[in-house]
């Protein structure tokens, strides 16, 4: 099946807010005056699919992202991105070198500077304040591990926990989550981080924002340099943390192991969402190449 294009409201929905406009004064969808005004302009998305997901008993996402934008000096990295992530799903976010993935995610962890509104758990999250963003439990393992190779990978977990100053037996049960997770770094927790192999780092990065206690994981290309055994052990891991329970959007160029693991996927080009789609609608890396060619031909 071809994916569709991301778009917005479909008109169905116009009718829906209609209904809903007109509906009983007993029902909770009875709006003051003030607030049918609003909802009957397009330009209010986030009442109406508030609205939607009361209607339909859909919980509201963890993640809502609108009009997203970054730039890099005169450069757009980002065009205006919109996406969600709904309870305990796992998304990935797929595109080719330079599609602006890594923009998005440094964007929403507020190291790069952006427009636009992110809200987490229902409230904004704040901009250009990456320690702000992950007090609120929104947790970045970043491209290229990023682990301190002259410290020990007992040291670099426990960096990833210095919100837990004085709470020990937090960090005691955290820490026993991550070798639980990754048996060999408690092997090899007196060793220095810049020793390990590249997959052990990534597991060390990974664990290291575990001790932060997410309850959003965002990750960048986990899978970077890694030989595909490798690759395909820390991808299972990342499914085994989502089936608890554990929302995460997973930027990733292996696309096909990611749609193994992903619920749906968004496709970036040049700085844009151009798709969202299910696993089943990219069967081959022929369905991605040739969405992307239409997007470019569009």
């Amino acid at each position: 099946m071809k994916p569709s294009p991301v778009s917005r409201a479909p008109r169905a929905c116009t009718t829906f807010r209609q209904r809903c406009i007109r509906a009983s004064p007993k029902t909770p969808l009875n709006l003051p005056r003030s607030a049918q005004a609003r909802l009957k302009s397009s330009s209010d998305a986030r009442l109406s699919t508030t609205i939607r997901q009361q209607a339909s008993g859909e919980a509201a996402p963890v993640l809502s992202v609108r009009d997203l934008s970054a730039r890099y000096g005169n450069v757009e990295a980002l065009r205006p991105v919109n996406l969600h992530l709904g309870k305990g799903e796992l998304v990935a976010v797929l595109g080719p070198n330079g599609a602006g993935k890594s923009t998005l995610l440094r964007a929403l962890m507020g190291l790069t500077p952006g427009s636009g509104q992110v809200d987490f758990e229902g409230a904004a999250l704040p901009r250009n304040d990456p320690r702000a963003v992950t007090q609120r439990g929104v947790v970045l393992v970043p491209e290229g591990r990023g682990v301190f190779g002259p410290m020990s990978v007992r040291d670099n977990l426990e960096l990833g926990a210095y919100l837990l100053k004085g709470r020990p037996g937090e960090f005691n049960a955290r820490l026993d989550r991550v070798f639980a997770l990754f048996p060999r770094l408690r092997d090899r927790q007196s060793q220095l981080a810049g020793s390990l192999s590249g997959g052990e780092q990534q597991m060390l990065a990974i664990g290291r924002a575990m001790m932060a206690g997410p309850r959003l994981l965002l990750l960048d290309e986990p899978s970077l340099g890694l030989a595909p055994r490798l690759a395909a052990e820390i991808l299972e891991t990342l499914a085994t943390l989502n089936r608890e329970g554990l929302p995460v959007l997973l930027v990733e160029q292996r696309a096909p192991m990611a749609l193994r693991i992903a619920r749906r996927a968004y496709l970036m080009a040049v700085g844009r969402i151009v798709a969202e789609v299910t696993p089943d609608q990219i069967t081959s890396p022929h369905d991605l190449a040739r969405y992307y060619f239409a997007h470019e031909a569009a």
